[in-house]
């Protein structure tokens, strides 16, 4: 096909919601890892949570988002895209706000009539349940308004606005911190989703196909969640796989409570948090091309154990600049293991039950926020407050890190011949 064939078809292949449902992902990942890089510190420096307790927070934050995106589906299946991404930013809107607005005075007879702890738990969890109706929309609108052509390069668009969301989101929290207060940093945030809000109400049309096979009803929906959940094989890949997202996720909720405290008190947190998504941005195609050839399972574990390894810099040389190298090798890692994750995980579900698969597929992502906020926070007062020993952090996060590859090796080898012949089993049937 010639350039001028391939150019014509991009032009032509992807109806207006496509571009719309995705320019609205980018604001959305950026108001998303704005709030995430300003919050353990938000939690810590404004609100007077100990550093335990704001590394907990933290986590509950990124781990709720991820654990509903397995049930958000089938909602925005049932509801139709156009109103769960309305309904989605205008939530997202509404808890951003209240999130920059804990500290206000207006807020204060419910502060008082509110433990504090309680008030922001609930406040944290209302983000999750916009982020888990916006994921699956914007995702099945790439699908829906794409031609089967273009199909490919439209995901390669949604994840490559996802990435420049998720750089941009630190730069500005970075920006609005600098110049205004931590508070402020939700606010922008609020209002960059409430800008979507109106885009999706005035720009956006539900994408339709003619084929399109009618969405399943919730009881279905549950039964099928069910045959994934008593898959003791699946499910025990997934719970080992959890321990690189607990590594991970100490990128966001150790990594700037340390820096300041430890490192430099006016090191700029929010700005150096850009340093993962940028990698990506620059190196994915490339990484890429270079493992293409590798088994999935293997980019996989090499992936997770390099990610692991990377925080053996900060042992070395406690440094911003070497904080900055150690978030581009954990994303270098990244690089290596997400798309073979998702791949293996297609691979490996048995037909018709793809969609309940890949919704599964987010848990790890949510349980090593979890674990990994709670393990950040106990690292932090043993090694920091009590031992004065901080970089001893980063040798247990890279113990995690090394483990869960090791485990992923074993598994390699013990267990997964048997998920193949399960598979193959089903597929025959």
């Amino acid at each position: 096909m010639s350039f001028a064939q391939r150019w014509h078809d991009i032009r032509t292949g992807f109806e207006r919601p496509f571009w719309v449902a995705n320019i609205t992902e980018l604001f959305e990942r950026l108001s998303y890892y704005a709030a995430f890089a300003s919050l353990a510190r938000y939690l810590h420096e404004s609100l007077d949570f100990p550093t335990e307790r704001a590394s907990e927070l933290a986590g509950l934050f990124g781990g709720l988002v991820w654990f509903l995106a397995a049930f958000g589906g089938a909602i925005a299946d049932r509801m139709g895209f156009r109103r769960a991404l309305s309904l989605a930013y205008a939530i997202l809107a509404v808890s951003y706000f209240l999130l920059g607005s804990l500290r206000a005075p207006w807020m204060m007879p419910v502060r008082e009539a509110v433990p504090l702890t309680l008030l922001v738990v609930f406040v944290l969890m209302l983000p999750a349940l916009g982020i888990a109706l916006v994921k699956p929309s914007i995702v099945g609108t790439t699908a829906r308004a794409s031609n089967e052509q273009v199909r490919s390069i439209g995901y390669s668009i949604y994840y490559t606005l996802v990435n420049v969301g998720s750089a941009l989101g630190p730069f500005m929290a970075s920006r609005v911190h600098k110049h205004l207060e931590v508070d402020d940093v939700f606010r922008v945030a609020a209002l960059s989703v409430l800008l979507m809000f109106f885009a999706v109400l005035l720009l956006f049309r539900e994408p339709r196909k003619a084929n399109e096979v009618h969405a399943t009803n919730l009881g279905e929906t549950a039964r099928n969640m069910w045959v994934v959940l008593s898959n003791p094989r699946f499910m025990l890949f997934l719970l080992i796989f959890s321990g690189y997202w607990v590594v991970f996720w100490q990128e966001f909720i150790t990594l700037p409570l340390y820096v300041v405290r430890y490192i430099d008190p006016k090191a700029d947190t929010e700005l150096l948090l850009t340093a993962g998504p940028l990698t990506v941005i620059a190196l994915t195609v490339v990484v890429n091309i270079l493992n293409q050839k590798m088994p999935a399972f293997r980019a996989i574990t090499l992936g997770t154990l390099i990610s692991g390894l990377a925080w053996l810099i900060l042992v070395v040389r406690p440094t911003v600049p070497m904080a900055a190298l150690t978030l581009v090798v954990v994303a270098i890692g990244e690089i290596i293991q997400s798309p073979r994750y998702y791949e293996y995980i297609s691979r490996l579900a048995p037909p018709g039950q793809q969609g309940t698969y890949m919704g599964f597929a987010f848990l790890p992502i949510g349980i090593g926020s979890l674990i990994g906020g709670w393990l950040g926070g106990k690292l932090l007062r043993h090694f920091g407050e009590l031992q004065n020993q901080p970089t001893r952090i980063w040798l247990a996060v890279t113990a995690v890190g090394v483990l869960t590859a090791l485990l992923l090796w074993v598994y390699d080898r013990l267990v997964q011949p048997a998920t193949h012949e399960v598979k193959q089993e089903t597929v025959a049937s």
